[in-house]
C-alpha cells in the first residue's frame, strides 16, 4: 500500500463523499440483515401455530384464526418488501458517493499527470515512448480508479457487514456460525487465486492485442509500400500468425474463467449444506427453531458475495499498486529546466552565445563545441551545415528545450535561465524541422499559439508564408481540416502552414529550422522574399542545410561537428574558397541537373 499512499491527498479532498458513502453502506447493510430476522419470525409464526390451526378444523374459529394468522404473515411480507426497496435506495446512494468519488479522483489524477507531462523536458520524451506515456495516463489510471471505487466500496461493505452480522450470528448459535463460515475463507482464497490467473492471462491477451493492432495500423499506413513490393500474401500470413496467437491466448483465458462461477457456487452450496445440517441437529435438540435455519441460510448468502469479492478486490488492489508505482515514477520525475529569477518582460531580441557546449544527456553525443556568436536586435543569422553538425541544437537551446552543458546563453544581456519559461517562449516564433500539425482546421493550426485568434492576422500570416492561395483553393478554405499530423497536406504546404503559425504571433525572435526543405527553389525564393517584410525589426535565425536559404541573413556561420568552421557574409565566405563555397557549388550543380 506504500505506493497507493500517494492517493490519500485525493481521498482527503473528497472526504465528504467517502464519509457519506460509509454511512450509506452501513444503512444498506442493516436493511439487508433485518429482513432475514423477519423471515425467521414468519416461519416460526407458521410452524408454531400450524398445530393450533389444525385443531380448530371444522369450527368457525378456524377461519378467524386463519385471518389473524395471514395478517401477521402479510405484515412481515410488506415490511420485507419495504426493507428491500430501502436497501436498493441506499445502494444507489452508495454508488452516487463512492463510485462518483472514484470518477472525480480519476479526473483529477489524469489532469495532474497531463499537467506534469507538460512540465517535463524534451529529454524525458526522448527516453520514453509515446505508448508508455499514454498507458500510464489511461490504462494505469483506470486500474487505480478500480481501487478507489469498487475496492473501497466492497471493502467497506464487507467490513461493516461482518462487524454487524457476525455478533448477531454468534448470539444465536456459536456452533452453527462456525459451520456456516468454514467454506467462506476457502471461497475467498480460491477466487483470489483464480482471479490472479485471469488477470495474468488478460495481460497476455492485451499484449497480443497491442501487437495485432500495431501490425494492422502499420499495414494500413504502409499499404502503398506493401502493394508496390507485392507483399500482400506475406502481410496476410503475418496477420494470421498474430491472430492465431491472440486466439490461443483468449482460449486459455476462457478455460480459466469457466472455473470461476462453478467454484463460487459450489462453495456456497457447501456452506448452505453445512448450515442446514448443523441447524437441523440443533432444532432436534430444541436449541433452535426452523426459522433460525432459514435465517442462517440467508446470512450465509449475504456474506457470500462480500467474501467472494475479497479475493477480487485484493487482486484489484495489487493491480492498482503496480499501476500507481508506474505513475509515481513519472510524477517523481522533475524537470531540470527551471527559471532562476522568473523574469517576465518584453525582450528586444539580443542573443549572445558565450563559449557554449552541449552534450545530449540521453546519448552522450556532443552536439555543440565552444560556440560563440552575438546577434543584435533585428539582426539576422543563417546557420549552415551538414546533417548532424549541431544546427537544430542551437534552436533547442535558445527555446530552452535543453540547457547548455558549458558556457552561457544571454538574451538582452540577461542569462536565459533567469527568464520565466512561458514568457520567454511566448516571444519566440519557432518552425521546427519536423513539422507537426494538429488534426484540426487550418485556421486553428495557424492560430494555435495565439491566446485569442485573429482571423485577419492569420490570413496575413498565410500570405507572408505563401500558403494563402493554396488554402483558398481548398473547398472549405481555412476551415479545411488537416488529417493526423497534417497528412492531407503536401510537405511544402505543411511547412508553410508551420511558418505562418510561427509568424502570426509577431515574435521578437524568429527561428526557421530547415523550414523550407520540402519546397522547391522557386517556392523557396517566393517565401524568402515574403519573409523580408516579416523579418524587419525581428532577430531572425535561419537554420538550413541549403546555402540558398542564407540569402536573407546579414551574417552566416558554417557549423562542422558542432563548432564554427567559417563565419561572415555571403560574399566574404564565397571569397574564402572554403567549406561554404564547396557547399554552394555542390548545391548549384545539383539544382542545374534537376532543371
Amino acid at each position: 500500500m506504500k505506493e497507493l499512499a500517494y492517493l490519500n491527498r485525493y481521498l482527503l479532498r473528497y472526504k465528504g463523499l467517502l464519509f457519506w458513502g460509509l454511512i450509506f453502506v452501513i444503512i444498506s447493510n442493516i436493511f439487508q440483515i433485518v429482513p432475514a430476522q423477519m423471515v425467521r419470525r414468519s416461519i416460526d409464526l407458521v410452524t408454531g401455530n400450524i398445530s393450533l390451526y389444525r385443531s380448530f378444523k371444522g369450527l368457525p374459529a378456524q377461519q378467524d384464526f386463519f385471518n389473524v394468522f395471514t395478517q401477521g404473515i402479510l405484515l412481515y411480507a410488506i415490511l420485507i418488501l419495504i426493507m428491500a426497496l430501502l436497501r436498493g435506495l441506499f445502494l444507489y446512494f452508495v454508488r452516487q458517493t463512492l463510485i462518483v468519488m472514484s470518477r472525480r479522483i480519476e479526473y483529477d489524477l489524469k489532469n495532474d499527470i497531463f499537467q506534469h507531462y507538460q512540465t517535463l523536458p524534451l529529454s524525458f520524451y526522448r527516453r520514453n515512448n509515446t505508448g508508455d506515456l499514454m498507458n500510464r495516463i489511461s490504462e494505469d489510471v483506470g486500474r487505480v480508479r478500480m481501487y478507489l471505487g469498487p475496492s473501497i466500496m466492497y471493502g467497506l461493505q464487507l467490513i461493516t457487514l461482518f462487524l454487524i452480522l457476525i455478533p448477531i450470528m454468534f448470539m444465536i448459535s456459536v456452533k452453527l456460525t462456525l459451520f456456516a463460515l468454514i467454506p467462506l475463507p476457502i471461497l475467498s482464497f480460491s477466487i483470489y487465486y483464480v482471479n490472479n490467473i485471469i488477470e495474468r492471462r488478460s495481460e497476455e491477451i492485451q499484449q497480443s492485442q497491442s501487437r495485432l493492432s500495431t501490425f494492422v495500423q502499420e499495414a494500413f499506413s504502409g499499404i502503398r509500400v506493401i502493394k508496390s513490393f507485392t507483399r500482400e500474401k506475406e502481410s496476410v500470413a503475418r496477420f494470421t500468425a498474430e491472430n492465431n496467437e491472440y486466439k490461443h491466448r483468449s482460449l486459455r483465458l476462457t478455460r480459466v474463467q469457466a472455473l470461476f462461477f462453478p467454484l463460487m457456487f459450489g462453495l456456497i452450496g457447501l456452506s448452505t449444506i453445512l448450515t442446514v445440517y448443523q441447524g437441523s441437529v440443533e432444532v432436534i435438540e430444541g436449541t433452535l427453531t426452523f426459522g433460525n435455519i432459514v435465517e442462517f441460510v440467508i446470512y450465509v448468502n449475504l456474506l457470500t458475495w462480500p467474501v467472494a469479492s475479497l479475493g477480487w478486490t485484493s487482486s484489484l488492489v495489487q493491480r492498482a499498486e503496480a499501476s500507481q508505482k508506474r505513475i509515481n515514477e513519472f510524477l517523481n520525475t522533475k524537470t531540470d529546466i527551471l527559471s532562476t529569477e522568473e523574469l517576465q518582460h518584453p525582450i528586444e531580441g539580443r542573443i549572445e552565445f558565450r563559449n557554449v557546449s552541449f552534450v545530449y544527456p540521453d546519448t552522450g553525443i556532443q552536439a555543440i563545441r565552444n560556440l560563440s556568436f552575438t546577434l543584435e536586435p533585428g539582426d539576422s543569422l543563417a546557420i549552415i551545415g551538414a546533417t548532424g553538425s549541431g544546427k537544430s541544437t542551437v534552436a533547442n537551446l535558445i527555446t530552452r528545450l535543453y540547457d547548455v552543458t558549458e558556457g552561457e546563453i544571454r538574451i538582452d544581456n540577461i542569462p536565459i535561465a533567469a527568464y520565466n519559461l512561458t514568457n520567454l517562449r511566448s516571444q519566440i516564433g519557432y518552425v521546427p524541422q519536423d513539422v507537426f500539425l494538429f488534426s484540426d482546421s487550418i485556421l486553428n493550426n495557424i492560430g494555435f499559439g495565439m491566446d485569442s485568434p485573429d482571423e485577419d492576422k492569420i490570413k496575413q500570416a498565410a500570405r507572408d508564408a505563401d500558403v494563402y492561395q493554396n488554402i483558398m483553393d481548398f473547398p472549405q478554405g481555412f476551415a479545411t481540416r488537416v488529417g493526423e499530423r497534417g497528412i492531407t497536406l503536401s510537405g511544402g504546404q505543411k511547412q508553410r502552414v508551420s511558418i505562418a503559425r510561427a509568424i502570426v504571433r509577431e515574435p521578437r525572435i524568429l527561428m526557421l529550422d530547415d523550414a523550407l526543405s520540402a519546397v522547391d527553389t522557386k517556392t523557396e525564393d517566393t517565401i524568402l522574399n515574403s519573409m523580408r517584410k516579416v523579418m524587419l525589426g525581428r532577430t531572425t535565425i535561419i537554420i538550413s542545410h541549403r546555402v540558398s536559404s542564407a540569402k536573407l541573413a546579414g551574417k552566416i556561420i558554417v557549423l562542422q561537428d558542432g563548432a564554427i568552421a567559417e563565419a561572415g557574409t555571403h560574399e566574404e565566405l564565397m571569397g574564402q574558397d572554403g567549406l561554404y563555397r564547396e557547399l554552394y557549388d555542390r548545391q548549384m550543380r545539383a539544382e542545374a541537373l534537376e532543371n
